[in-house]
């Protein structure tokens, strides 16, 4: 005959309230003993709750994000017999035995369930930390769970047994302690199984979870995290050895991991869970040296992958006559003046971007409203013997090609020196990368974030051109203009660098 039974929270240690973070089954859902119901998650641990009875679910209890406490009904079930099993409880049968002398106790791996070896993904204590009763002191995770292992009593660690990625079972030795007060069970337990907690991790009730393998579940150094932390780093593809934690013994709390997740988020950041690439032994092919980076190389290598990383990156490409300018420029030359094509550059440029002002412009914190700039700074990139910088040029449009020429040469120096002060390499609003003195045809530069445009110039050639009538030589330049597509799009891109073509092709140099 078929009855109705309700299915309640079991002992499940030492928890007052849990969360219900997953319901397993539905109403009409045909379930055996053991089946798992729903999935419960602490601060120690996430568990599945399974079921004692054999049959068809009528009603379910308990909805996400309650909070319950053993005794609670979970669900119903309409049952055809009345087969149940029964919930194993621990119960402290354990006398507690004063020695006046400090005894060395081993602290062994107790009974976590159904479970031939599971891993140590974090060693939580060391060597000489004074531990009370109850202290976690080891963190392991199955295929099932993640668990904390506890202390069953205070006292000195001596030494560690453990290590991260070692794989453990019942009864395994994980440190020694020194302590006055020892708990003995009445009786003798083979060695080397040393008293257990009556706050024993119940890992047979615990959450399925699969690793992302691209998101580190060890934290490096003193980073520690609970389980429930590590679970929510992992979905939200955080790697915990980055997160500075905050908490007793530098662990990774709940306020650290949100923090630095709204960090990434408003500052447009995304490269948390990205791929790494291989870590290959080259020697192993023939001989290699390794030379340190410089300093240079270092922070302009992170701010070029951030800038790469969070900018949409377009480049349009054009060609400019510049016959009139180079004639210009030889015939100052002759007149003992001498002018690089970069500064015609530069002007140009300027008188472009007054026509165009969202390329001399940059993006709030917000990534929605738009700093157009009423200055024109223009940031020039420079290669030096210790990597590329980008010292600013202040107030381009107020100055002659002659002036430019002269501060451009100064700056210059003064970076092959390396004698460039901070100040002297901000409030750049646009870019200027050339490579026409080394070579190279076209090359795609990235935008200086947080500008949102850089120029690309190439090294000019002759190519023939028709006119019309016949093939003529034509001293061309190649440029390339990178922009951030959020603000910039391919119609005003191309406008601008038209716009530009113009201004250097055409212009009165008389």
């Amino acid at each position: 005959m078929s009855e109705i039974k309700n299915i309640q929270l079991p002992d499940i240690g030492d928890f007052d309230e849990v969360e219900v973070i997953e319901i397993l089954v539905n109403i009409g859902d045909e379930i055996q003993i053991d089946d798992s119901i729903v999935t419960l998650e602490s601060d120690k641990a996430s568990m599945e709750i399974p079921t004692p009875f054999t049959g068809i679910v009528t009603e379910i209890k308990v909805t996400l994000g309650d909070k319950i406490k053993q005794g609670d009904i979970i669900l119903s079930v309409k049952s055809e017999n009345d087969d149940t099993q029964n919930t194993e409880q621990n119960t402290d049968q354990n006398t507690k035995i004063q020695h006046s002398e400090p005894q060395i106790v081993p602290v062994v791996v107790p009974d976590i369930g159904d479970f031939d070896e599971v891993e140590v993904i974090e060693v939580l204590v060391n060597a000489g930390d004074e531990l009370s009763a109850d202290d976690s002191i080891i963190t392991l995770e199955s295929d099932k769970a993640s668990m904390e292992i506890p202390t069953p009593l205070a006292g000195k660690v001596i030494d560690i047994s453990v290590s991260l990625g070692d794989k453990i079972k019942l009864g395994d030795l994980i440190l020694n302690i020194e302590s006055t007060s020892v708990d003995t069970p009445k009786e003798e337990t083979p060695a080397p199984t040393a008293p257990t907690s009556t706050t024993t991790p119940k890992a047979t009730t615990a959450t399925p979870q699969t690793l992302d393998q691209s998101i580190s579940t060890t934290p490096k150094g003193d980073s520690h995290a609970s389980p429930s932390i590590r679970k929510l780093a992992r979905e939200l593809g955080v790697n915990l050895s980055n997160v500075t934690g905050t908490g007793q013994k530098n662990r990774v709390t709940d306020t650290d991991l949100k923090g630095y997740v709204k960090q990434i988020i408003t500052s447009g950041g995304t490269g948390s869970a990205l791929p790494t690439t291989p870590v290959i032994d080259f020697s192993k092919f023939g001989d290699t040296e390794t030379v340190a980076l410089s300093r240079i190389n270092k922070l302009s290598g992170k701010h070029l992958t951030a800038c790469w990383l969070n900018i949409p990156h377009v480049t349009q490409f054009d060609e400019v006559n510049i016959d009139k300018m180079e004639a210009y420029r030889q015939a100052q030359k002759a007149n003992g003046v001498k002018l690089t094509p970069l500064v015609f550059i530069m002007k140009g440029v300027i008188e472009a971007l007054k026509n165009h002002p969202r390329l001399n412009a940059s993006l709030d914190k917000s990534n929605e409203n738009l700093i157009l700039k009423k200055y024109f700074n223009l940031g020039i990139a420079m290669d030096t013997p210790n990597g590329l910088v980008v010292p600013v040029i202040r107030d381009v449009e107020q100055k002659s090609l002659v002036e430019l020429a002269t501060e451009l040469a100064q700056t210059s120096a003064k970076a092959r020196d390396g004698k460039l002060s901070p100040k002297d390499m901000q409030g750049a609003g646009f870019t200027i990368s050339s490579l026409g003195g080394i070579g190279g045809t076209q090359f795609t530069p990235i935008v200086n974030a947080p500008e949102v445009a850089i120029l690309g110039v190439s090294r000019s050639f002759n190519k023939p051109v028709w006119n019309g009538k016949t093939f003529m030589p034509a001293l061309t330049l190649p440029l390339a203009l990178s922009y951030d597509h959020r603000v910039i799009d391919g119609a005003q891109g191309g406008r601008f660098m038209a716009e530009l073509n113009n201004i250097l092709s055409e212009a009165n140099y008389d």
